[in-house]
């Protein structure tokens, strides 16, 4: 598939888009509004509020927003159905797999947080490695490969 041909949506007669893929557009989406969510709340309590470090709070709130950017564009593409997508969506439950585990080990109210990241990533994960996902991205496996050869 060229570069043009993976920029271009899919024809509105193509088979519609698995429910998988949907779902995990939709956790990805929903990581992404939760860290721009986080970001701004760290960025107006570090501008506002009297936080001990207010430039580490004031950077930490921009880093989260940026950071956000990240899942907002793979739930984009993954609705979008852009082979690209299926990466960053991934590389980003990786991500939250070592987050989750920190908010369990902390003795506060965020280890239900932690509950609900781990279970979001995992199942983020299972979705997107799901045969039905791969197909609906035009990802091929090692064995079409090799049929090429």
């Amino acid at each position: 598939m060229t570069a043009e041909q993976n920029l271009v949506p899919p024809a509105p007669g193509a088979e519609p888009r698995p429910a998988r893929l949907t779902a995990a557009a939709a956790l990805a989406g929903l990581e992404g509004l939760a860290l721009a969510a986080g970001g701004v709340w760290m960025l107006v309590l570090g501008l506002t509020g009297s936080p001990d470090d207010r430039q580490g709070a004031v950077t930490g709130g921009i880093t989260l927003i940026v950071l956000a950017l990240l899942p907002l564009l793979a739930a984009r593409g993954l609705l979008l159905r852009r082979r690209w997508s299926r990466g960053p969506a991934v590389m980003t439950q990786l991500m939250a797999l070592p987050v989750a585990y920190n908010l369990l080990q902390a003795d506060s109210v965020a280890i239900p947080a932690g509950i609900a990241l781990a279970v979001v990533a995992v199942a983020s994960l299972v979705l997107l490695v799901n045969p039905a996902t791969t197909r609906a991205l035009g990802i091929r496996g090692p064995e079409s490969a090799q049929d090429q050869q």
